[in-house]
């Protein structure tokens, strides 16, 4: 790696979190690959796409422009919350069985292997082991 591309790649590292800032983890790292290339070619591509992953995770899995968007989408389809008395919480996982789980519509561009039910009139995204991964409020 040249100086010239160690620094270009060194600044697109330090301004990527306001380029993909809080955009979910896929479309964080394809913002974040696309500045890098065009800012550092090949090399700032490969730190932009790292890097706007980790911080379009910040905003959650869907990221803050989609949260509102498909917490309309679950309201619209009238899902029936499930009543939990534990608390509603990442990490806390629930039943396996007597809770409905669905898939999430690909333009949400979640990861394959989570899906969403509502517990407690709240939206929330669930992994495989049905652990809440995401509430969405």
């Amino acid at each position: 790696m040249t100086m010239k591309a160690f620094i270009a790649a060194s600044v697109l590292a330090l301004s990527l979190p306001l380029t993909a800032q809080a955009q979910g983890t896929i479309p964080g790292a394809e913002r974040g690959a696309a500045a890098g290339n065009a800012a550092a070619g090949p090399i700032g591509g490969i730190v932009g796409g790292a890097v706007g992953a980790a911080t379009g995770t910040v905003g959650g899995i869907l990221g803050v422009d989609m949260a509102p968007r498909f917490r309309s989408y679950v309201r619209e389809r009238n899902v029936r919350s499930y009543d939990y008395d534990g608390r509603v919480a990442v990490g806390t996982a629930l039943p396996a069985s007597g809770v409905t789980y669905y898939d999430v519509p690909s333009e949400y561009r979640v990861q394959p292997g989570y899906r969403y039910t509502v517990v407690n009139d709240r939206p929330v995204l669930v992994d495989g082991g049905h652990r809440i991964v995401e509430v969405i409020d």
